[in-house]
């Protein structure tokens, strides 16, 4: 065990030996620091580099389910609403407040679920965090199913969707949390709790190669020093404070002077992605496409059409969304999908409610579907991409996790007031969504940057960071540190 302690130390810093002439050379040399920052390339990016491994194919698949789940309650529950059957079963979900509400509690849950799960996935890893989920949304669906009254149903969907759960779909989220054990830990997790022997057999079961493999031993090296460094920051910056109280003050920073900017662009995508009213479109798809003249059965048709058409979309932005560039997309989609809105309502203001030009309507069903073209291109994929660009490695975690709860809040508050905006200000609905997408838009140009193929370091100058010198110094201290602590090794 000594002997294999002292190979995996060594190897964790053997890519700092030819700079280790003495403590200042390490400290101050860019190239040790840009090693640090090096990782390895194990095959095609993109589709094709899901192949490489079937740990990675695997993950990849087992996360989906999560969103299959998600997506099938977006499906089924705009068809519930307007079931004269589940009305007659809970007359409560009828009125528009009594619709609205039983549809947002799943997203409150998920509000919910989103503030602790940075905490629990950090004390006890993502795969047993994702364990205690899947316990938890088991149980609300386990209510929803059987519930026979109002509040019952409300409140088996607030506890589902702390797990970001769906009604009837039990089996692909026992699957998620039955699956993940056949899976290794985190290997950024494991080195984070000081478990460096399972982090490197982590990475080499994830990349399907030996321990010894250079590319294996130059990720393992990459992430402990990350790490490290990481914690270092942390240990200068709050010197002596824990639990609680450190908590508190990690999230407090993504409010300072010099990380507002990321914080205003991580929270901001994830409110205008919901105030873009695409949810409010998928959850009352049946009645908003009533509203603009399409009745009965075309009324359901084209909101499988409309859900088909963003699933088409998402799968066009795999190869647009690294071409175009995440701030022009931000950029143009917020405006077309505001001029998409403007032509809705004006043309509801002219021929609704009775719509005796046929025509019109069918113009304003055009309209919905360029809208979630544009959607599914822009601020789709965009909502999940950016926050975990623009935050640096010490705030990530708690950024994205903000962001996220913004979402969430956001898609709880559009699913609770659209009932009662259509049965209330009708064509005026669409005027409010109208104006939050030119919001995004005109957000998106004064501070939305473009961080396509850009390094952390290129981000941090982006939002004008004078802290790149500070992490150089900081990330030099931990070469340093760990080449001594190499040295003591040998000795």
């Amino acid at each position: 065990m000594e002997k294999r302690s002292r190979v995996i130390t060594r190897s964790r810093f053997s890519m700092h030996q030819k700079t280790k002439e003495d403590d200042t050379t390490v400290e101050h040399d860019e190239r040790g620091v840009e090693a640090l920052d090096m990782m390895p390339s194990y095959g095609p990016d993109g589709v094709r580099g899901l192949f490489s491994s079937g740990y990675v194919l695997g993950a990849a698949c087992l996360a989906s389910l999560g969103g299959f789940s998600f997506g099938y309650d977006q499906g089924v529950i705009s068809v519930i609403n307007v079931m004269p059957q589940f009305h007659a079963a809970i007359p409560q979900a009828e009125s528009e407040f009594g619709k609205g509400f039983m549809t947002g509690m799943l997203l409150l849950g998920a509000f919910v679920g989103c503030i602790f799960m940075p905490y629990l996935a950090d004390k006890v890893s993502r795969k047993w965090a994702l364990t205690v989920v899947v316990i938890i949304f088991d149980i609300g669906a386990i209510i929803q199913t059987s519930a026979q009254s109002y509040g019952m149903l409300v409140a088996g969907r607030a506890i589902g969707g702390i797990g970001v759960g769906t009604l009837a779909m039990m089996v692909s989220a026992t699957l998620v949390g039955i699956g993940i054990h056949f899976f290794p830990y985190s290997p950024r997790w494991l080195a984070l709790v000081d478990r460096p022997e399972d982090c490197l057999k982590s990475l080499s079961r994830l990349r399907g190669l030996p321990l010894s493999d250079q590319k294996v031993q130059a990720e393992f090296n990459a992430i402990i020093s990350e790490v490290r460094a990481q914690k270092l920051m942390e240990k200068q910056q709050r010197p002596g404070v824990t639990g609680i109280k450190r908590e508190a003050l990690i999230w407090m920073d993504l409010f300072k002077p010099q990380t507002w900017k990321r914080t205003a662009v991580g929270v901001g995508v994830g409110f205008f992605q919901q105030f873009s009213g695409v949810n409010a479109f998928i959850y009352y798809a049946p009645t908003l496409f009533t509203s603009i003249g399409q009745k009965g059965e075309m009324s359901l048709i084209l909101s499988g059409v409309f859900n088909s058409l963003q699933l088409l979309t998402v799968l066009v932005c795999f190869f647009t969304i690294d071409k175009v560039g995440r701030r022009p997309l931000a950029i143009l989609g917020g405006f077309l999908m505001g001029a998409c809105y403007v032509v809705i309502a004006v043309l509801m203001a002219l021929y609704g409610p009775n719509w005796a030009n046929p025509s019109a309507g069918w113009a304003c069903v055009a309209m919905a579907f360029l809208y979630i073209l544009v959607y599914g291109n822009t601020y789709s994929p965009l909502g999940w991409a950016l926050p975990s660009e623009v935050f640096p490695n010490v705030l990530r975690s708690k950024g994205v996790a903000l962001s996220t709860c913004v979402n969430w809040l956001s898609n709880f508050i559009v699913g609770i007031v659209t009932p009662a905006m259509m049965a209330n200000i009708g064509y005026g609905t669409y005027v409010f969504f109208a104006a939050c997408c030119v919001l995004a838009g005109t957000w998106a140009f004064f501070l939305v940057p473009e961080t396509t193929g850009r390094t952390l370091e290129e981000i941090d100058e982006v939002f004008g960071k004078v802290s790149k010198q500070a992490h150089s110094e900081i990330t030099g201290e931990t070469t340093s540190e760990v080449v001594r602590e190499a040295n003591r090794v040998d000795v």
